[in-house]
């Protein structure tokens, strides 16, 4: 079976699909976001399409407070069930930052996709931190005094 080179898709989805979301910015300005579950972003944009790129990477929070990084095999793009290679972190973060820039950025996987797969880390790793409930701290600046002049 035959693939379907990404620009053709990209021209056939660009206009309209279901992942699309239209908003309005500033003034009349419109933005449009994607709900794509491959798209680091979320912008709706062919560099950081998961539809219209065969190589896409994810990355997305997994059980038991890890991140799960995970690439689409380019050999498999008829079977969508295998398509994905998923790699589970519960490493500290400057590791999880090594695992992810090796990974992306020096196998020649997508390499322009470095960037956005940190910032994406970074995003998800801040949101399963758990907050530390205990004593406020109170504040240490000089009060002023009401008084005499």
């Amino acid at each position: 079976m035959a693939t379907v080179p990404g620009a053709l898709i990209w021209e056939i989805v660009k206009k309209n699909n279901c992942f699309l979301v239209k908003e309005f910015g500033n003034g009349t300005a419109k933005v449009q976001f994607s709900k794509e579950s491959n798209n680091l972003f979320n912008s709706h944009s062919y560099k950081y399409s998961g539809l219209a790129n065969t190589k896409t990477v994810t990355i997305s929070s997994g059980k038991d407070n890890s991140v799960v990084l995970a690439t689409t095999k380019t050999r498999k793009q008829n079977k969508p069930s295998s398509i994905l290679h998923k790699s589970s972190m519960k490493k500290e973060f400057r590791r999880m930052v090594k695992a992810v820039t090796n990974q992306v950025g020096d196998n020649h996987y997508r390499p322009d996709l470095k960037s956005a797969a940190l910032a994406r880390l970074s995003a998800v790793h801040r949101s399963l931190q758990v907050a530390k409930s205990g004593v406020k701290k109170r504040n240490r600046q000089a009060s002023r005094i009401r008084g005499r002049k």
